[in-house]
């Protein structure tokens, strides 16, 4: 029994229906209606469109990769850090060649894929005084090549069965920062900072109790550091046989370690002067000035025997052959961190307070006050911001109660003795005297 007919909206067919089955789309009242053969184009269309997209997503990194190679070579690299990063010249060098032949080693993997020559993985350790740029260095790198950057602190993770941060964690850091892509994950650099903190115990500090924070997170980073799948829970969950995993590859991720690794310049300066004396009454200490050089010294020549010594596993140091070293900044240094960089703290006031119809402006002894301090504090570049937020506080709190053009002035008193910045109304400043 027919039920009625309707032209198709689509193809404009005449379709008779004798049953539900002939226009799964159609409605008597209005006329509207996509007849069977149209359905199945529109289902074959997003179909098609779909597998498009997957495919598409699966190639991206890889059709990308030559263009990546081409315009990040070393050099240009090291000139784009240097717009961000004072001083560590040997360092720039060392990480834009690593991260330049890793991504080499992935291209030359896709170009010879199914045969059996391959490029080991070099992953990379970098040592450096706290405040020096380690983090800065590597953040800076990841914008540049477009890549995700997760950095995860190694001194919370605890061997399998103990209480607190697995391994995995590391991944699953990077997993979020590239927005939940796997393909991305699998791309993209992972700094493990505060590194040193899990150096083994040894020597007369060794414990025969179990030690959840070191060695055996050592061994538990081994395989991940090589490549292997690793299988995490989504962030919140707790990790058990029935929880949900996500498994991401590790082949290509860039693993960066790092950390202070204090006093690993005496354990070099031991192995370099061995039977030298360096105690007793005849042994002169060195100003700060000079000893300062002399660490900047010792801390390049730095070598796998030496962190062996300090505390990491054999295996460990093996799987991280390139080793970056930074140096300790001086007051000239810091000095420069101040303006310089694009993203200089004084740039980056100055441009706070032009917002308020206000100029900034540090008078040179400030400037100075501002790293020596920082010296003082022994954190190095990374508390040249909170010394200027600490003196900036009150009139950044008052500037904005007036729109009058003005000009701020911070001095050296405001530095060392809590003095107010002097405040310049613009008009007055232009009056004849």
């Amino acid at each position: 029994m027919e039920l009625g007919s309707f032209r198709c909206s689509l193809c404009g067919r005449r379709v008779k229906v004798q049953s539900q089955a002939d226009a799964p789309i159609w409605d008597p009242n209005t006329g509207f209606g996509v007849c069977k053969h149209c359905i199945k184009q529109l289902y074959h269309f997003i179909e098609e469109d779909e597998k498009s997209k997957m495919f598409s997503s699966k190639r991206t990194f890889a059709d990308t990769l030559g263009e990546l190679l081409e315009k990040n070579k070393p050099h240009v690299i090291k000139e784009y850090l240097d717009k961000f990063i004072i001083k560590q010249e040997r360092a720039k060098k060392i990480l834009s060649v690593a991260v330049y032949n890793h991504y080499k080693r992935m291209k030359y993997g896709l170009d010879n894929a199914g045969t059996d020559e391959e490029i080991d993985k070099s992953n990379v350790i970098i040592l450096g005084p706290t405040g020096c740029g380690k983090t800065a260095l590597l953040s800076h790198l990841s914008k540049l090549l477009d890549i995700p950057f997760a950095v995860t602190d190694a001194s919370s993770l605890t061997e399998a069965g103990f209480v607190g941060a697995d391994v995995e964690v590391a991944v699953r850091n990077l997993y979020y920062a590239a927005g939940q892509d796997i393909e991305k994950t699998e791309h993209g650099i992972i700094y493990l900072d505060e590194f040193d903190k899990i150096a083994r115990k040894s020597g007369e500090n060794n414990s025969i109790t179990a030690d959840p924070g070191h060695e055996g997170v050592q061994q538990g980073l081994l395989k991940m550091l090589e490549g292997s799948v690793v299988e995490f829970t989504a962030r919140g969950q707790r990790k058990h046989p029935e929880a949900p995993t996500i498994k991401v590859d590790t082949r290509n991720i860039l693993f960066i370690v790092g950390g202070a690794f204090v006093g690993i310049d005496k354990i070099v300066a031991k192995r370099i002067r061995k039977g030298e004396s360096s105690l007793g009454f005849g042994v002169d200490i060195p100003p700060k000035e000079d000893s300062d050089e002399k660490f900047n010294e010792l801390i390049h020549q730095v070598r796998p025997e030496d962190l062996m010594k300090y505390g990491i596993i054999p295996e460990i140091i093996g799987r991280l052959p390139v080793i970056c070293t930074l140096e300790t900044l001086d007051e000239h240094s810091l000095l420069r961190i101040l303006t310089e960089p694009k993203n200089a703290p004084v740039k980056q006031y100055q441009k706070l307070l032009a917002m308020d119809n206000v100029q900034l402006e540090f008078e040179e002894a400030a400037l100075l006050a501002v790293a020596k301090k920082a010296i003082e504090r022994k954190t190095g570049a990374r508390s040249l911001k909170g010394i200027i937020e600490d003196t900036m506080l009150d009139v950044m709190f008052d500037i904005p109660k007036s729109d009058a053009p003005r000009k701020v002035i911070v001095t050296e008193e405001c530095i060392n003795n809590g003095a107010e910045p002097k405040i310049i109304y613009l008009e007055e400043e232009n009056q004849p005297a």
